[in-house]
């Protein structure tokens, strides 16, 4: 599904990725751990093709995207669910959905936002509701409605559980439970270990730009050195 190869990408003159190499398969959720500032969203965001200063191998599906604009990979099924979120604070939440809205894409069901709806029951029942109007949390349920509403194969979903009550942590989990179980692959960006352990298969553990430990989540929970090393706080 996706598969990326030798990765380094730039802000200005600061190196930040140093040959990054990751990939998802169809059907898998995938972590990709560290601390803050490792570079995970840096990763992301190369990926998309918010960074054009960067050099390697991005291929989606098997057609190399790396020199395609942000809009043009949205267009083809990758999805990206940004740390900040960024929803329309002056729309309501059925008319952010909508803003989302993609054909469906063969060997996948549609999302609609019926179907967002009971993914979320939070955001169902304040359908109507301004953007502005709506806690850390909510805007973050509606940030990945508005993704899935793209019927996209895979989601790019960045830092999910940060800054969320625990109540809406497990809530991010089951729903990224079920878009598992609807076909759609994950990648993760986490410093949640715990949250990471509860819903992917395989993770890559990141520092200072460079990929540091690759296997599943059953390995790593066996490596205590990595995780002391470059996952403890």
């Amino acid at each position: 599904m996706l598969e990326v190869s030798n990765l380094n990408s730039w802000y200005g003159p600061a190196h930040i990725l140093f040959g990054v190499g990751l990939e998802a398969k169809a059907g898998e959720v995938v972590a990709l751990l560290g601390r803050n500032g490792a570079g995970k969203s840096t990763t992301f965001k190369s990926i998309i093709g918010l960074i054009e200063e960067k050099t390697g191998s991005i291929r989606f599906r098997g057609e190399e995207i790396s020199g395609l604009a942000p809009y043009q990979i949205a267009r083809k099924g990758l999805g990206y669910v940004p740390e900040d979120r960024r929803i329309f604070t002056q729309l309501t939440i059925t008319e952010n959905l909508e803003v989302g809205r993609q054909p469906p894409r063969e060997g996948l069901p549609e999302w609609t936002p019926e179907r967002i709806y009971d993914l979320f029951p939070n955001l169902a029942e304040m359908r109507n509701r301004a953007g502005s109007a709506m806690s850390g949390g909510e805007q973050q349920m509606l940030t990945i409605g508005r993704t899935l509403m793209g019927n996209p194969y895979l989601v790019l979903l960045d830092e999910p559980s940060e800054g969320i009550a625990p109540k809406i942590v497990e809530q991010m989990a089951e729903a990224v439970t079920v878009m598992k179980q609807a076909g759609v692959c994950v990648l993760l960006s986490e410093q949640n270990l715990p949250f990471a352990r509860m819903i992917s298969d395989r993770a890559y553990v990141l520092e200072n730009g460079e990929v540091q430990f690759a296997g599943t989540i059953a390995e790593l929970s066996e490596r205590e050195d990595i995780r002391k090393a470059y996952l403890a706080l």
